[in-house]
């Protein structure tokens, strides 16, 4: 049922019998029937004038008696009534009178079928509304999403940094804890506007095709445009004028800061696979015969870095976009090499997977779909390994991919690729 049915079958509830207009201030006498105080009262006064002596009045519908203190406000249908206007008058055009079934992709707005005929909409693109509404909606959504992920993560890196540098600051002077006490409390203030914004945008989704759509373009530009005080990660003295894609920078450089030299050890790759001599560029190949040892993986097409990493922060980067198909992330020492299992944390693993069948996906128990606004073309792979957090990044814009939390780590992680055919994976050397 469309939105000027509903409209329509609502009105027909809320007319009073005895006006014909949507009721004012509406009263129920015993009967149950619904009519405007007014109205209700003046048919009261009439009888009463003609005939003093009655006490007892018929409904105007049924002619059920009813008494004159038997009135009771409706204010439930009262309220409703209001929404039924409100309702009305979202899906009538103001100039016309006519419904929006339009929406002009030009302008940003519904618009009803004369709009479309005016100089104002010549040439623009018109679709229908239930075409449009799907289209933003999720727009809407995935930049909500994007949004919190990115400014979510900025905080733990901030808070996390924060707590490295407390030690610190019981030598220094009492001003230089009051900066960092209004650096977290102005971050704590934005990301409350930040909440915010994101609720803005969720009850935008959460309502009826034209509310989502009128003046999407300025929500979403607005979105954009965004503008936050960012405190450096390490300086507690320098603030900045920041817009989301400046965030991203942010995230960049913390990043950066824990970049390590990952390089691929030939022991451990499947016999399928080819690496280059300085152990950073590893492809699908022939057969190739290798010595067998305890540590090369026998049934997928995998191989590990040399590195293995006990405890602190650690960041790598693989350039991926050569090809279509990829699997990378952290595993343990101790994973099954010899047959094939889900790489997933319940076997040692802590994988994302890049397909062209499917798209990127996080592979938890159950697999999660990752809805990215385009495909990595290099993929950042930062450890935490005190926190238990492993978290995936898309550069270079530095956007938040997923991250796998665990309660804590105890054992050595290993960087995991898995690579497919057509598909050749290159590890990036830390910025000089």
């Amino acid at each position: 049922m469309d939105v000027a049915t509903t409209v329509k079958k609502m009105k027909e509830e809320a007319t009073c019998s005895i006006c014909l207009q949507l009721m004012t201030a509406p009263s129920s006498i015993d009967c149950g029937h619904s009519f405007c105080s007014l109205c209700i009262k003046g048919i009261i006064e009439k009888e009463q004038e003609e005939r003093p002596w009655l006490l007892s009045f018929d409904c105007p519908l049924c002619r059920t008696k009813f008494q004159k203190n038997s009135l009771r406000p409706m204010k439930q249908l009262e309220n409703l009534i209001e929404t039924v206007k409100e309702m009305e008058h979202e899906s009538l055009c103001e100039e016309h009178g006519e419904q929006l079934h339009l929406f002009c992709e030009d302008d940003g707005q519904p618009i009803c079928w004369c709009c479309e005929r005016t100089p104002q909409h010549k040439g623009h693109k018109h679709i229908l509304v239930e075409d449009a509404y799907p289209v933003y909606k999720e727009k809407i959504q995935l930049q909500r999403k994007e949004i919190k992920s990115s400014f979510q993560n900025l905080y733990d890196f901030l808070h996390e940094d924060r707590k490295s540098i407390m030690w610190r600051l019981d030598s220094e002077d009492s001003q230089t804890f009051k900066r960092l006490e209004e650096s977290e409390a102005s971050m704590k203030r934005q990301c409350h506007e930040l909440k915010s914004h994101i609720l803005e945008l969720q009850k935008k989704c959460e309502g009826s095709a034209h509310s989502l759509l009128q003046d999407v373009k300025d929500t979403l530009s607005r979105s954009s445009a965004m503008k936050v005080e960012v405190p450096e990660a390490v300086s507690l003295e320098i603030q900045t004028d920041s817009n989301i894609s400046e965030l991203y920078c942010i995230v960049r450089k913390i990043l950066k800061t824990y970049q390590v030299d990952v390089t691929l050890d030939p022991e451990t790759a499947h016999n399928n696979l080819i690496l280059s001599e300085d152990g950073r560029n590893v492809r699908h190949g022939g057969t190739q015969k290798k010595y067998h040892n305890s540590r090369r993986f026998l049934a997928l097409p995998c191989v590990l870095g040399r590195e293995g990493f006990t405890s602190g922060r650690h960041y790598f980067e693989v350039d991926v976009q050569q090809g279509g198909d990829w699997e990378l992330g952290l595993c343990l020492e101790d994973v099954p090499r010899d047959k094939n299992v889900k790489p997933e944390p319940e076997s040692g693993f802590w994988v994302i997977r890049q397909r062209k069948v499917d798209g990127c996906t996080a592979l938890t128990d159950p697999s999660q779909s990752l809805c990215l606004s385009e495909k990595p073309q290099i993929v950042g792979v930062f450890l935490d390994y005190e926190a238990g957090r492993v978290s995936f990044y898309s550069m270079p814009t530095g956007s938040h991919i997923f991250t796998f939390t665990e309660d804590s780590f105890s054992d050595t992680l290993w960087p995991f690729f898995r690579i497919y055919h057509l598909s050749p994976l290159f590890l990036l050397p830390p910025d000089k």
